[in-house]
């Protein structure tokens, strides 16, 4: 999996993430309605009056399929929430009835709660993607990696209203065999990706376009931002790609648990 480097953007959250102190197993649990569906979107708040039991451990194996099948695909979207480009994304996924799962930075989520709460509420599901976004982060210590992903794991679900992520997804592909262990056994499946658009890149419109239609042979689970940038380009290639994947006959799935 390619890296994502040289983002001068993550340098100031990775800074503003140091004051953060470890979690240690007594970190206090947020209640979730996990088992979000397709058609029965969680109602934000509704289960964080009370404390509930540790969510189910799952598989440790990186996630790259479809829950549709093999005629489907799986729209994440990293690096969120972002006031600018993730209440057009929502928009978009809205008008052509899709859902997509949202893979947020910690900071990102803790400073923008309410649109962590409009992901959940349209029924879209969530992704841990770290309190930082540090793509080295799978050279560092594995006290470090624990705060990475527990921490980000307990700011998403404050901010969702009691919602957990179901997936965690290592910046820049940076998973490790202990990160990967860890995250399963907060209920949270390792996820990967098949198709990178390379729209952090912003190579233009087209580029986008062309680059996700060459590489769907790759499989399902297809890589896009809203944040992190001018993210302009990627809302004008999903608002070409939503209805041309429909009209190859694709579904539109989340990822295996």
């Amino acid at each position: 999996m390619a890296r994502h480097g040289g983002r001068g953007w993550y340098g100031r959250m990775i800074a503003a993430a140091l004051g953060v102190t470890a979690l240690a197993a007594a970190t206090s649990v947020w209640s979730a309605e996990a088992g979000q569906t397709h058609g029965q979107p969680a109602t934000p708040g509704a289960s964080a009056r009370a404390a509930a039991p540790k969510a189910a451990p799952v598989s440790a194996v990186i996630a790259h399929s479809s829950d549709r099948g093999a005629h489907a695909v799986n729209i994440t979207i990293d690096d969120g929430p972002d006031p600018v480009w993730t209440p057009q994304v929502l928009r978009l996924l809205r008008d052509h009835g899709v859902k997509a799962t949202f893979c947020m930075v910690g900071t990102q989520a803790q400073a923008h709660p309410d649109l962590v709460r409009k992901v959940v509420a349209a029924g879209h599901r969530l992704c841990d993607h770290t309190v930082s976004h540090d793509t080295g982060m799978d050279g560092k210590s594995r006290a470090y990696q624990s705060q990475q992903v527990v921490e980000a794991e307990r700011q998403i679900t404050k901010a969702s209203g009691g919602v957990r992520p179901l997936y965690y997804r290592a910046p820049g592909g940076a998973f490790t065999p202990y990160s990967r262990q860890l995250a399963a056994s907060h209920g949270m499946r390792p996820l990967g990706w098949n198709v990178d658009s390379k729209d952090f890149e912003r190579p233009g419109t087209d580029a986008i376009v062309a680059t996700v239609k060459s590489q769907l042979a790759n499989g399902p689970t297809l890589l896009f931002h809203d944040a992190g940038g001018d993210r302009a380009q990627t809302v004008a290639a999903l608002r070409v790609l939503l209805p041309w994947l429909k009209e190859q006959g694709y579904a539109f799935g989340f990822p295996v648990r």
